[in-house]
């Protein structure tokens, strides 16, 4: 499963454009789902009735998707999955409906289309080209002489599934022009600030629901002001970079981190206790301290906090994360400090 989550969403800018999509296609979905129920009752006296006891549940699933990715740990895999399902549910029916002459053929171009958007690129074309080898599979299973006979309405499927394809990525490739501009920053590539609002109100929602603990740790690089007036802001700007991809190779999928302003990032955690939380900012630490951002020696600082279940609130979170970093700076610098108890976990 990590792989295939890895897959659909390789990085965290990934990860939130299937979390922020809900809102954005909440009325797409309910227009996809009406037209596909009103296209079966109305089919229904020459496709066979018993179509609808497909569509019925597959629909209703369609439209409560919302809910059942804000109550899962993995939100890209639920949705993922209602996409494999609505491909299954179009395979029974096109067997059933006259294989290589079904008039469902067309409805499997729904799939990939709608994959767009959500998922990135690779998620869709994989899923038109899984599509157009099930039109073909489906047509010449049930019947192979009338799929070779008149293989019109296959073919008419597969064109209609690279036209959709095609169309929405045309349009999936401005929304992500768009996207980038709005919540990436430009000089690392990390999301910024505009993204973190709506990610941390989920994170929230979803560890309210599991009892589940949330870390926020906030990074700042020691003395980068003065790399900055020694070396030029253009090497300020590759140990930015060069540190940026150092924290983000240090985190697995699932943990996000932002750049939040000038020298300062912030991990948003989900799971992590104060442990982990202190775990996972001391390999960060460390990871700036060996890489020479830059081929610079610089270092970091670090502070932690963490809330469990009803007590998450991030905007807690982030003042005493905030204290906790302070705290870090007038004690040295180069150190991990935990807000929630008086120790520092000082670099080794």
């Amino acid at each position: 499963m990590d792989l295939l989550r890895a897959w659909l969403c390789p990085t965290p800018a990934h990860r939130t454009r299937v979390l922020e999509a809900s809102a954005r296609i909440g009325k797409a979905r309910i227009v996809i789902a009406g037209a596909i129920g009103v296209g079966v009752v109305a089919g229904g006296a020459w496709n066979g009735w018993w179509t609808l006891l497909l569509f019925v549940p597959a629909g209703l699933h369609l439209l409560t998707m919302d809910r059942w990715m804000e109550r899962s740990d993995h939100p890209e895999l639920v949705a993922f999955g209602t996409l494999l399902t609505m491909m299954l549910v179009l395979v029974v029916a096109a067997v059933g409906t006259g294989g290589p002459t079904s008039p469902v053929l067309p409805w499997f171009a729904l799939v990939p289309a709608m994959a767009t958007l959500r998922f990135r690129l690779a998620v869709s074309v994989a899923l038109a080209g899984v599509a157009a080898l099930l039109i073909l599979a489906v047509g010449f299973a049930v019947n192979p002489a009338a799929a070779l006979d008149y293989p019109v309405p296959m073919i008419a499927a597969l064109v209609m599934v690279a036209n959709i394809v095609g169309v929405s990525t045309a349009l999936m490739w401005g929304e992500l022009e768009h996207r980038d501009r709005a919540v990436l920053d430009p000089l690392t590539g990390l999301l910024n600030r505009a993204s973190l609002k709506s990610r941390a109100a989920e994170i929230e929602q979803q560890a309210r629901l599991t009892d589940g603990a949330v870390a926020v740790v906030l990074l700042d690089l020691d003395r980068f002001k003065r790399v900055n007036d020694e070396f030029g802001h253009e090497r300020g700007d590759a140990v930015l970079r060069d540190a940026a991809y150092e924290i983000r190779k240090s985190l697995r999928s699932f943990e996000l981190v932002y750049r939040i302003g000038g020298e300062e990032f912030l991990l948003l955690l989900p799971g992590a206790d104060l442990d982990g939380g202190i775990e996972i900012a001391e390999r960060v630490r460390a990871a700036v301290s060996v890489a020479r951002p830059g081929d610079i020696e610089i270092t970091l600082s670090a502070g932690v906090a963490t809330a469990a279940g009803e007590d998450v609130r991030y905007d807690a979170l982030f003042r005493a994360a905030d204290l906790a970093l302070l705290r870090a700076k007038r004690e040295g610098r180069d150190q991990v400090v935990a807000a929630a108890e008086p120790r520092a976990v000082v670099a080794a």
